[in-house]
């Protein structure tokens, strides 16, 4: 038999030995990746979920930091949407929902800069909530 058969070629049973153990799939992430892929707008929050749920980064404030502001950022891409959208379109000649948009992206940009830079920058009322987040267990 060889090292590398888990079962004996005559009588089929399991060999004795530890089973190999599952590669860390965030082993290769570096906290700067896993804090600027909660940021890219479309699909950020699904990189926050994961990061928030990753016990490799449990413990990094920093990372964290930045997948709940994520989050709460992807929220607030909801809220435009979902309500400010439709109650905007009734008003003529109004291009707030436009520029509602623009803006959302362009703090997206500028918080993928940040994380990318490795700074915790703390966005108005979302930053604050994400400290808090942060904070509790």
């Amino acid at each position: 038999m060889e090292p590398a058969d888990v079962f004996c070629g005559k009588c089929g049973a399991r060999q004795p030995g530890l089973p190999p153990r599952p590669a860390d799939p965030f082993g290769s992430i570096t906290p700067r990746t896993a804090s600027v892929l909660c940021y890219i707008p479309g699909i950020g929050w699904i990189a926050s979920i994961v990061v928030l749920a990753s016990q490799r980064f449990r413990t990094n404030r920093v990372v964290r930091f930045h997948a709940f502001q994520g989050l709460y950022l992807f929220v607030a891409w909801l809220i435009e949407d979902w309500v400010l959208k439709p109650i905007l379109a009734e008003i003529p000649h109004a291009h707030i929902n436009g520029i509602l948009q623009t803006v959302l992206f362009c703090v997206s940009c500028f918080m993928v800069v940040k994380a990318s830079q490795e700074e915790a920058y703390s966005l108005p009322i979302i930053g604050e909530l994400a400290h808090k987040s942060v904070s509790e267990k």
